[in-house]
């Protein structure tokens, strides 16, 4: 008898010590899961600020291109009447007014072209990766779970790394 409750007492402490170790385990699961989750908002945050940047990127190209059209029609509607005032000084012995180009070259229509073609010709950053995407929605479906479940909760919580 004195064997068994012996090997009683042994086993308890075996038991009682596994315990303890699954439950240092699981709270260090739940640390992973909780630094998991904070790189799943940054790539989140850095992906809508990615958004961001693309909206205003194509705004700008919309108000670039309204400038260039309308910078378009002035110089077309410049170019019959400087055209006009020329025969007009001619008529009169006059020397002809200076072409817009000769005055300042960033007045000749080439000069608009060339610009547009170099804004429009910037490379564009390829698309996040659906396995991204995936991840994402699989740390989010993971972390509700796991709010549902509140049968137990860590006494230490990590805080996510600075934003850099």
């Amino acid at each position: 008898m004195e064997k068994i409750k012996t090997r009683l007492k042994a086993e308890f402490e075996a038991l009682e010590s596994e315990e303890r170790h699954l439950k240092e385990y699981k709270q260090e699961m739940d640390l992973l899961l909780q630094e998991k989750m904070a790189h799943v908002e940054e790539l989140r945050l850095i992906h809508a600020d990615i958004n961001v940047m693309e909206n205003t990127i194509k705004q700008s190209e919309n108000d670039l291109n309204k400038l260039l059209e309308s910078t378009r029609r002035l110089h077309d509607e410049y170019k019959p009447l400087k055209e006009h005032v020329d025969a007009l000084r001619m008529t009169l012995g006059l020397q002809r007014l200076p072409d817009l180009c000769e005055e300042e070259e960033k007045l000749s229509l080439d000069y608009f072209e060339k610009q547009k073609a170099e804004w429009q010709t910037e490379p564009q950053e390829p698309p996040i990766p659906e396995s991204l995407a995936a991840a994402a929605a699989a740390a989010q479906q993971l972390q509700v779970a796991r709010k549902q479940d509140t049968r137990q909760t860590a006494t230490f919580r990590q805080q996510p790394p600075p934003m850099k």
